[in-house]
């Protein structure tokens, strides 16, 4: 595809959702293409993942610099020389200064493994379970100052069943997230789905795509 979206991807683990940006961007109709992975661990598996798929890749560990000021301006500098003109944070944890975010406000989406506003932060699996919810699931948003709290672009939900543990809850809310972020970030490469006056602005295609979508979502 010629207009393909150069994105930056942000990680520190293993990069499952990383792998499946990979495969969704070797498409040749999807609308974005990454142009760099930074980490901010050398050990992170993620890592490896990216150079066998042949993409460029940077770590920028945040243990080299005085303070998230620092390491953040060294993350900007490093995705503008990229070219990449979005950033998908997959796994990456470190929280992001409200300058640095700022910067590629409507730009940068995350995915988190709780259906937001519910389970904000960590352990979100451990917390359902504690809650007693019947409803479970992960949420790809627009990126903002405060943690986890940006608009939501699209949802999946997995039931909770009675016998869960936290791991077989996280693993089948994973196959939810594997699902939704590429979907996700076709609609925001394409300009499918937009941030405008702080809400989340969809095309009528969009929201037809998306009310489709939705049904074919089986776990």
């Amino acid at each position: 595809m010629s207009q393909q979206k150069p994105v930056a991807v942000l990680i520190s683990g293993s990069g499952t959702n990383l792998q499946v940006l990979i495969d969704a961007c070797n498409a040749p109709d999807y609308p974005a293409r990454i142009a760099l992975v930074i980490s901010n661990k050398d050990d992170a598996q993620g890592l490896k993942r990216a150079q066998k798929a042949g993409i460029a890749t940077q770590v920028i560990r945040h243990k080299d610099f005085s303070d998230r000021d620092a390491f953040d301006a060294a993350l900007h500098k490093a995705i503008i020389a990229s070219g990449a003109q979005l950033v998908c944070l997959a796994g990456f944890m470190r929280v992001l200064t409200a300058g640095f975010v700022e910067k590629w406000q409507g730009k940068m989406i995350n995915i988190h493994p709780s259906l937001l506003p519910s389970f904000k932060g960590m352990h979100t699996h451990k917390t359902a379970l504690e809650a007693g919810v019947k409803i479970h699931g992960c949420t790809v948003h627009y990126v903002v100052p405060e943690m986890d709290s940006g608009p939501i672009i699209i949802q999946a939900a997995v039931p909770v069943l009675p016998d869960d543990t936290e791991e077989a809850l996280a693993a089948r809310v994973l196959k939810a997230e594997h699902v939704i972020y590429p979907y996700a970030l076709k609609m925001l490469a394409s300009g499918k789905v937009k941030l405008e006056s702080g809400r989340v602005s969809k095309s009528f295609q969009a929201v037809q795509e998306y009310t489709l979508f939705n049904p074919d979502i089986r776990f």
